[in-house]
Formats: C-alpha cells, sequence, structure tokens
C-alpha cells in the first residue's frame, strides 16, 4: 500500500486516506445558511474518494464572514443545514471536518463573484470590522481594536460554533489561524501593534489563539482537532516559520492534534515565489522542529508528487483545493496512478475502473 493510501488516525477518527479536500470558500451562502451548492460540491469529493473533507472557512459569528456570502455556525438553523450535507459525506465514507473562522479586519468585502472590491458598506449590507489594532489591510476600511470584552466574545463564538458543529454531526475541527484572518492578525507583528497582555512578545501575540484552542476543547473535549497556519507573512518583519514551530508546540500541549501548513494573506506587500509544492519545506520545518504531525498544502496537484511528500516524511497529509475541482474523483484517479487497492470504489462506478 502507498503511503498516501494507508488510513491515518485521529485520537478515535479513522481516516481512509492521506489526500484530503482542503477548505474552498464558495461564497453562495444565504444569512450564513449553506444551500444545495454545498451539499452537492462537497458530497462530490466524499464519492471521489477523498479521506477528509473541510468545509469552506465558517464563521463564528456574523462579523466574522468574509463577504456577507459565508456560511457560518453562529445559529441553530445554520447547524441544521449543515446537518444532511455532513451526513452525505459520513454515508460516502469521508470524515467530515468544519474549519471555524473569524475574518478580521478582512471581512465584510465583496465576494469575488459580485465585480467589486474592498470592503462592502453598511448601506450595502457590509458592517464594522474588528482586529488586534486599528491596522486596516490595504485597500479595506479601518477596524476598530478589540477591547478585552470583544476578546472574550471572540474566545466564546469559537467554542459555541464547535459545540454547533459537533451537534450537526462533524467529526473534525479545524481552526483557522491563517490567510491574514483575526488570529494570524494577532499573531504577527505586522497587524498587531498591541501594548497589553495580547500584543509585543510571542507569548502575548499567541495568547488568544491558545484561548480559543481552549475554548474548543472545552466545547469539544474528544473531536480530533487541527489549526491552519500561514507559516511565514513573505514579508520582512513579519511572523515567520520558526514562530509558528513554537507556537505549534504550545498549541499541541493544549490539545491540537494536527496542523495544516499554509503561507500568506497577510499583507499586500508579500512577496510569494509559487510552483509545485511551494510550501512543503514550511510543512516540513514544522513537523521536524515541534515534534508534530503536519499537512501540506499548496500546488500539489499530482498523485507521485503526493506520494513523494508522504515518502520523504515532510508531511503526514496532504491537502488539495484546485485540483478536486478539476477532479472531483481525484483519489480514485490517484489510486489508479499509484497502483493502489482500495475497497471504497462506489458500486455505481465499478464498470469505469480500469
Amino acid at each position: 500500500m502507498t503511503r498516501l493510501f494507508t488510513p491515518l488516525s485521529l485520537r478515535d477518527v479513522t481516516v481512509r486516506n492521506r489526500l484530503w479536500v482542503a477548505p474552498m470558500c464558495q461564497y453562495s451562502a444565504v444569512e450564513g445558511v449553506p444551500q444545495e451548492w454545498h451539499h452537492t460540491h462537497l458530497a462530490q469529493f466524499a464519492s471521489g474518494g477523498a479521506g477528509l473533507v473541510i468545509t469552506e472557512a465558517t464563521a463564528v459569528s456574523p462579523e466574522a464572514r468574509i463577504s456577507p456570502e459565508d456560511t457560518g455556525l453562529w445559529n441553530d438553523e445554520q447547524r441544521d443545514a449543515w446537518r444532511p450535507i455532513v451526513a452525505a459525506l459520513r454515508a460516502r465514507g469521508a470524515v467530515a471536518g468544519v474549519q471555524l473562522a473569524h475574518a478580521g479586519r478582512k471581512a465584510s468585502t465583496w465576494s469575488p463573484f459580485s465585480g467589486r472590491r474592498g470592503t462592502v458598506a453598511e448601506a450595502d449590507g457590509g458592517w464594522t470590522t474588528v482586529a488586534p489594532s486599528t491596522i486596516a489591510f490595504d485597500g479595506y476600511a479601518e477596524p476598530i481594536a478589540l477591547d478585552a470584552a470583544g476578546i472574550d466574545r471572540v474566545v466564546a463564538d469559537f467554542g459555541s460554533a464547535a459545540r454547533r458543529a459537533i451537534e450537526a454531526g462533524f467529526q473534525v475541527l479545524e481552526i483557522h489561524a491563517a490567510h491574514g484572518y483575526l488570529l494570524h492578525q494577532f499573531l504577527s507583528p505586522l497587524s498587531n501593534r498591541r501594548e497589553d497582555e495580547y500584543g509585543g512578545s510571542l507569548e502575548n501575540r499567541a495568547r488568544l489563539l491558545l484561548r480559543v484552542i481552549e475554548s474548543v476543547r472545552d466545547a469539544a473535549p474528544a473531536v480530533p482537532l487541527l489549526v491552519r497556519f500561514s507559516a511565514t507573512d513573505w514579508a520582512d518583519g513579519g511572523w515567520d516559520v520558526e514562530q509558528t514551530a513554537t507556537v505549534a508546540g504550545w498549541a499541541a500541549e493544549r490539545g491540537v492534534d494536527l496542523f495544516d501548513i499554509s503561507s500568506g494573506g497577510l499583507v499586500a506587500h508579500q512577496r510569494i515565489t509559487t510552483g509545485p509544492g511551494y510550501q512543503v519545506d514550511l510543512a516540513a520545518h514544522v513537523r521536524r522542529t515541534a515534534g508534530v504531525a503536519v499537512s501540506a498544502v499548496g500546488m500539489i496537484d499530482d498523485a507521485a508528487q503526493a506520494e513523494r511528500i508522504l515518502a520523504a516524511g515532510d508531511a503526514d497529509a496532504v491537502m488539495s483545493g484546485r485540483e478536486w475541482l478539476r477532479d472531483p474523483h481525484y483519489a480514485l484517479r490517484a489510486a489508479t496512478e499509484l497502483g493502489a487497492d482500495i475497497d471504497y470504489w462506489p458500486a455505481q462506478y465499478l464498470r469505469a475502473r480500469r
């Protein structure tokens, strides 16, 4: 059996393979409620053999949304709408995961489908954004700095969303601390200029993330928990892979089981050179330095490439996004290409098996 098609256990959950679907925003919800599009979009990946399917960034409060069309888990209507989607994933053999998120200063923005860019005004359905400091993302409205009560609300919102996620049937939770959203904003000195216990030293900048982890763990003590990090800001003086590895160690002590390593998204002046597997070295560094399990992501769109990453010990699992959009049966194809003998081809598709 190949490494890619060897099951991986996280606590009491066993994922049938290590080729996973990364969270991908669809900007198609109504008042935070997932729609029929989300059901079809996500279920097809499970039919296609995915091990773990993580839903898009799902807001823990109305003001946590990236756009007005983001999904949420801040009320019971949203929880109930997620239930049949989760059931469809699990019925097809995949593990269902959800990414819990707060966009911070990058919230209240126009969706990519709107033809507009920047912050949505309140008159158009937008809202005032929050952040660690009153520093705007380039081209967006200036946020207000969270006070102590606001920080406490964020922590509580993550815990409440985690509870609803478990009630909806999700088997894995991921905390979004990457791509320039709120928790990443607190971690990076480029966006966090606070002078209280949440700013300055690395311990202080990590404090909100660690509180959120504890809140989610309290709400879901036995469920596998992931954290998505941007391992570097790709900008001078910013968050970097060494800080990521250190905080990953602290997070693991608080019950995080695996770290999903991405990069960038905090500032518009980032300088990234992309290419196949361009973030794998970041994942490998965090894995080896902190002694934690990681997944790698970023232009990993070939079965042999994914297998090499795992065989080299650079990651414990591989996430892909665009390749799943191009081929929702990516795992079935990858198993054929690698000669892996899997027993979860849908019976309805067996006639197409080579």
